[in-house]
């Protein structure tokens, strides 16, 4: 069976579970218990934009990120005293690069019970919010008072060493590799976060159950934020819900049947081209895929008809990324001439029986989770992942979105702004919610595998897929935002959280939003920081009326310490520029000390 039949499965499991389908243009039907207003409302809804001349909200007030009193209002001295002993360590690259080794000296000397104690005092303390649902309570309702909500993640995170991550995730399930795009073959740093290969927490494959068990731990999660918070989100990845050579293979899939869009593109003179700009002519794609030998006319005739693609006489990469979904009838993979050796070589590779299932599980999965998440009234997130997965997961993700975004955002994507492929992958998304009727939720970051993805690429020989300068990702994180904020002031059918620990793009978000009349109440942007970090940014802006998360982790100490050790090598080239943060600790130190409130607070 041609891979084209894994598309089936992404329909199929549209269909799935209890819920009648609908039209994509339609809102999701309330679940059951809800009222249609409540249902997929994700947190509480603010109210509807105001008529054109009724009275708007009074301005915002104005934010002062220098204010050390209003950032640490909320920290008590030992907190301050603990902020400035961890951010100072944290700042000291010997210490960070060896951090994982210097964890477990510390364990075996201590023991157990004091080294517990001593991470609680110390990093933990500073970076994670409890052991479990319980205990992390306390800090999630105190933040509240603040105003600053939570994303909840329980992080706990399998910490596998070389072999067996390399062997379970890769190498033994890489049939042909040496056919395959390089960026999509087995590595030996493939799924592992050691030994210089740096990257955010991806989970290992075990088996089906295993991602069961992960999928109720999401659960319990999303339970976790309902309980604790109004309006919470909470955060998932997909390498815990399916197999991560699942992933890869899907991504490879999806990349050519883009890439090939853009070589036919080219011979029609349209290269170089804004994406959504490009626009192929039916007749003359229908004549060139005749010429190449990949379909005869009649053949395609039936991938271009109105019912798939509308009226027009043109293909842009959203119709051709459609076709990829409903080409259902051809019986033999599609070949295309290789661009440098001329040979005919498959454009989609074949998914085994197993794989088509994988496919249907993972959006099972997704759905139950996206389901719990409307009821319960928070928000889930998608984490992203490394660029080999991404594809994949953001194909997925949108699955679910065309769901459950109907009339608010209750699943959101993560864009990684530091690929050069972010705007694209931006305005697409957004342009494909514009055509089907779909609420667009996005989370914006920089990016957090930068180090591991670029040894990967001069590892292996491909492009590397960062930008070639962080000036570069400031750049284009402002330009994915920017068209985000323009896009939510016309149709007040998007929503962003701003994830950034960057004072200057907090203030850029916060004067764009001015100038284009998008008012904190309308709760349409967000802001998020880590727990730990940046108070003198999330907390001022909780405290001037605008909607702030923390992203905040929780999870027994000894299952947690992988998680601290990865945050301290993602954060090390951040922490080494704090200096501001650790400025401000000392200026809100110093003035409780000469007001008598250092030993008293």
């Amino acid at each position: 069976m041609a891979l084209p039949s894994a598309a089936r499965a992404l329909h199929a499991a549209a269909r799935r579970c209890d819920a009648p389908s609908r039209p994509r243009s339609q809102p999701a039907a309330a679940p059951r218990g809800l009222s249609p207003a409540a249902a997929g409302a994700g947190p509480r809804p603010g109210p509807p934009p105001s008529p054109r001349g009724a009275e708007r909200a009074p301005p915002p007030p104005a934010v002062d990120f220098g204010d050390s009193r209003e950032a640490f209002r909320s920290k008590s001295n030992a907190e301050l005293l603990r902020g400035l002993v961890v951010l100072g360590l944290c700042a000291m690259e010997p210490l960070v690069q060896h951090n994982r080794e210097l964890l477990q000296l510390c364990q075996r000397v201590l023991g157990q019970t004091l080294f517990e104690r001593l991470m609680k005092m110390t990093f933990y303390g500073q970076f994670v919010a409890g052991e479990d649902q319980e205990a992390i309570k306390p800090l999630l309702r105190r933040n509240q008072a603040f105003g600053v909500g939570a994303v909840l993640d329980y992080s706990v995170e399998e910490d596998l060493g070389d072999g067996r991550s390399r062997t379970s995730a890769a190498e033994k399930e890489m049939g042909g590799a040496e056919k395959r795009e390089k960026q999509y073959r087995a590595h030996q740093g493939f799924g592992d976060h050691h030994g210089g290969v740096t990257g955010a927490h991806t989970y290992f494959y075990a088996d089906e159950a295993k991602c069961d068990q992960h999928m109720e731990i999401f659960l319990r999660c999303i339970d976790a934020s309902s309980g604790s918070s109004e309006d919470g989100f909470s955060a998932i990845k997909l390498t815990a819900l399916a197999r991560p050579q699942f992933l890869v293979r899907f991504s490879e899939v999806l990349v050519k049947w883009r890439r090939f869009f853009h070589q036919m593109a080219a011979q029609e003179g349209q290269a170089g081209r804004a994406v959504l700009d490009t626009k192929l002519e039916v007749e003359k794609l229908q004549e060139a895929l005749a010429n190449l030998g990949i379909a005869s006319k009649a053949e395609s005739q039936q991938w271009f008809t109105g019912e798939k693609l509308g009226t027009s006489s043109t293909v842009d990469l959203l119709d051709w990324n459609s076709l990829f979904d409903s080409r259902t009838k051809l019986s033999r993979p599609l070949l295309i001439p290789n661009r440098k050796t001329g040979q005919l070589e498959p454009l989609l590779s074949r998914f085994s029986d197993e794989e088509e299932l994988q496919m249907k599980r993972v959006l099972q999965r997704m759905d139950v989770l996206a389901k719990r998440a409307t009821e319960k009234g928070v928000r889930l997130m998608v984490d992203a992942e490394q660029s080999y997965f991404q594809p994949a997961i953001s194909r997925l993700t949108t699955e679910t979105q065309r769901r459950f975004n109907g009339s608010q955002p209750i699943v959101y994507n993560t864009y990684q702004c530091y690929l050069r492929e972010a705007y694209n992958n931006v305005t697409g998304d957004v342009e494909l919610s514009r055509r089907e009727g779909w609420h667009f939720g996005a989370k914006l970051v920089r990016g957090a595998y930068m180090e591991q993805e670029r040894e990967r690429a001069a590892q292996m020989g491909y492009e590397d897929p960062i930008n070639p300068a962080y000036e570069k990702t400031n750049e284009m994180y402002h330009r994915c935002l920017d068209y985000v904020l323009e896009e939510i002031k016309r149709s007040r059918k998007a929503s962003v959280m701003v994830a950034s620990h960057n004072e200057d793009t907090v203030k850029f978000t916060l004067r764009r939003m001015m100038e284009l009349g998008i008012h904190p109440s309308d709760k349409k942007v967000c802001f998020g920081q880590l727990l730990g970090m940046c108070d003198q940014i999330t907390f001022p802006l909780g405290q001037a009326g605008f909607p702030v998360y923390k992203y905040v982790p929780y999870g027994p100490v000894n299952e947690v310490l992988p998680y601290l050790s990865r945050r301290a090598q993602e954060n090390r080239g951040f922490m080494q520029r704090a200096k501001r943060e650790r400025d401000l600790l000392w200026k809100e130190v110093k003035r409780r000390l000469l007001t008598g409130n250092l030993f008293s607070h």
